[in-house]
């Protein structure tokens, strides 16, 4: 594969991260202007919400039974544009069961496109010899910002649902179409690469197991600060309602530095390190949350949060297919669905335990659920330093073997 081929790939699967980055924030950002243009009551919200990433679960789980048929890139190059078609059908409608026929489109969709995205992430790492993984993420968060903030936009001006999403669909959509030509399917080359068979590899649940208690745990933080940041600032810490937007800012910000920057210090010194001081670091920003006195000192814990949390997830679906180098597609599939049970599992166990007990209380258990991680910290590491051997191998070793391309 030609050195050109691959920056043209990871430039074209770079703009699809972007995409879907700010897909997802105009719709997770809108949702009380959702639920008021459909009359969608406070009792039945929790269901359309629970809905989605149930249904991209299900899109994730189609997805590795369609690989193997259809490469990657053809399922990202049809999924995008289905999702960015979701989203206007979420705008378009006027009654409860075209917003639902939307949302479901959505989910579905959203599923086979993280999937496949990731897929196509890992085996281009493959294929470079080296950790690319976070900037692809990175280019997530900057959507996500870009996202909330034509949202607001749309909010201020008090638009239409339908008006504000049309802009972002009629430029997102043909500019993912176009991207789409020179996506990279790497995984055969680099699987060649590697000395590993193109098929016949099984990915064994328990092989899988921990690097899936580290994906859910990561969302069930993920999903506390974007569900209840504004609601803890606000009624713990005293905050005005103004200032308790601002710590999901702080959060995609500090998620977007910390991916620019991550690849480089995977290459310097390591997975396991890179993951084990993420952990630390999100662990010690819910513990500054926890006991903060007043509004700037818990953002400052969001701020250490953004900045741990974001290298674990492009990490864990890393760390994926290298271990299954043979089976790369299936394993990432797999690994995705628990993006989804994080997702689902983190907001309301948050709630219910702030409801039960108190929210300072609450945000003790995502912190303790993230320090999971450094249990199976291990299981970032390349094959042979993965269990009992004193010298981890940074660099190269721990993001693939495949040829050292730009």
């Amino acid at each position: 594969m030609t050195d050109s081929r691959l920056r043209h790939g990871r430039g074209a699967l770079a703009v699809s991260f972007f995409v879907q980055g700010a897909a997802f924030a105009l719709l997770v950002t809108r949702i009380p202007a959702i639920q008021d243009r459909y009359g969608i009551s406070d009792g039945l919200l929790p269901a359309f919400l629970a809905a989605v990433p149930v249904l991209a679960g299900v899109g994730s789980v189609l997805t590795e039974h369609l690989v193997k048929r259809v490469p990657p890139s053809r399922v990202l190059r049809w999924s995008q544009p289905l999702v960015l078609l979701g989203l206007l059908g979420v705008g378009a409608g006027r009654e409860l069961w075209q917003v639902a026929v939307a949302l479901g489109l959505f989910g579905l969709t959203v599923g086979a496109l993280d999937a496949s995205m990731n897929m196509l992430g890992v085996s281009l790492q493959s294929a470079y010899g080296r950790s690319i993984m976070l900037g692809f993420h990175a280019a997530y968060s900057l959507g996500g910002i870009v996202g909330a903030s034509l949202a607001w936009v749309g909010a201020h001006w008090e638009l239409s649902l339908f008006l504000s999403y049309l802009p972002t669909v009629a430029v997102a959509l043909p500019a993912a179409l176009i991207a789409s030509r020179w996506y990279v399917d790497g995984g055969v080359e680099a699987k060649k690469a590697q000395g590993a068979g193109s098929s016949g590899q099984r990915v064994g649940f328990k092989v899988l197991l921990p690097l899936c208690l580290v994906m859910t745990c990561a969302y069930i933080g993920d999903s506390t600060v974007s569900n209840w940041s504004a609601k803890y600032l606000q009624d713990v810490l005293g905050s005005s309602e103004q200032l308790s937007t601002v710590p999901y800012n702080i959060y995609m910000v500090t998620t977007l530095v910390g991916r620019a920057v991550g690849d480089r210090g995977v290459r310097r010194f390591g997975a396991v390190a890179v993951v084990r001081a993420g952990a630390v670091l999100a662990a010690a920003g819910f513990a500054v949350v926890a006991v903060a006195q007043g509004a700037w000192v818990g953002m400052a814990g969001f701020t250490l949060l953004g900045l741990g949390l974001c290298v674990v997830v492009p990490q864990t679906f890393a760390a994926a297919g290298r271990l299954f180098p043979g089976a790369s597609d299936t394993a990432i599939a797999r690994l995705n669905i628990f993006n989804y049970v994080g997702f689902l599992i983190g907001s309301p166990l948050v709630g219910a335990l702030g409801d039960a007990w108190n929210y300072r209380g609450a945000m003790l258990v995502p912190m303790v659920l993230v320090l999971v991680t450094l249990v199976y910290a291990r299981s970032f590491a390349p094959e042979a330093g993965r269990y009992g051997d004193v010298h981890e191998r940074p660099r190269t070793a721990d993001v693939g073997r495949g040829s050292n391309a730009l």
